[in-house]
């Protein structure tokens, strides 16, 4: 259930919309572009996982997993992001500007959306890997400190694990995966749509468009899946993608990346030498 009881009770008293978020998780890009596809207002409240905010009490009093996104409307409280989109696309009581341009009316497309939600550890691991690294590494005080506060099992064992330094074979299977994926969408799109459910914009556009935008910047041969390709540029073109995406994403940090991803393709380490990719 996208709904839960929050543990903090001050949330029940917010009204109108409010979005926790980061300004590079794909998560919440996805819940932004829904709320810009819709023209929907919501009070920001950005949360630094650099620093570890994620990692707080008062955080995690919201979010119980300690992740972004969470979205309150009107002290009701939702988290995960598949579930909060499909809330925003459907809830036609609070919600009905534009809802019907968003909704599932396509064989499958429910297929294709919890495809992209279980495409999204793969896209971590590849982020962290082959992005991420790029970046300053937290201090030993910030990670211990992280360590110490977060109550998510998992989460705190992936960034001991990144710490370590991910396997061959680790990175190896996230990147077939990612490909198999990918392959997928690419096949729906081979029939001449211009979205993924048809011709008019729906939540699979919303979930796969985050994806594509990570994996370009890592430098992912798009040209492998053509008709991915196209569709990518095609939803590049709409307000929405640089009113959820590219505006949130300082351009420092893209630059710092793009130099990272140049750097590794230099030295033939980046992820096109992974999953036989390069073959």
């Amino acid at each position: 259930m996208p709904q839960i009881e929050p543990r903090d009770k001050s949330l029940k008293n917010l009204k109108g919309l409010h979005l926790w978020h980061a300004p590079l998780s794909s998560c919440s890009q996805r819940v932004r572009l829904v709320l810009a596809e819709r023209g929907l207002a919501f009070q920001s409240h950005v949360v630094n996982l650099e620093a570890g905010e994620h990692a707080s009490a008062a955080y995690q009093a919201i979010h119980p997993k300690g992740v972004v996104p969470a979205l309150v409307q009107d002290g009701r409280l939702f988290i995960e992001s598949i579930d909060i989109i499909r809330h925003l696309a459907s809830d036609d009581r609070d919600l009905s500007k534009g809802a019907h341009d968003l909704v599932h009316l396509a064989d499958g497309a429910l297929d294709l959306l919890y495809l992209a939600d279980g495409a999204q550890a793969d896209l971590k691991l590849l982020t962290f890997e082959f992005l991420f690294q790029g970046m300053p590494p937290p201090t030993e005080d910030q990670a211990k400190a992280f360590q110490n506060a977060h109550r998510n099992a998992w989460l705190k064992q992936f960034h001991l694990d990144f710490q370590a330094g991910f396997d061959r074979d680790r990175i190896d299977h996230a990147v077939r995966r990612t490909a198999a994926a990918f392959s997928v969408v690419d096949a729906r799109l081979a029939d001449g749509r211009r979205c993924l459910s048809g011709d008019a914009l729906s939540l699979d556009d919303i979930a796969w468009l985050p994806n594509a935008h990570r994996f370009s910047l890592m430098g992912w041969p798009m040209e492998q899946t053509p008709f991915l390709a196209a569709w990518f540029e095609r939803m590049r073109a709409r307000q929405s993608y640089p009113t959820a995406l590219t505006d949130w994403q300082p351009d420092e940090v893209t630059e710092a990346f793009a130099r990272y991803t140049a750097q590794r393709r230099a030295q033939g380490t980046d992820i096109r030498m992974f999953g036989g990719l390069g073959a």
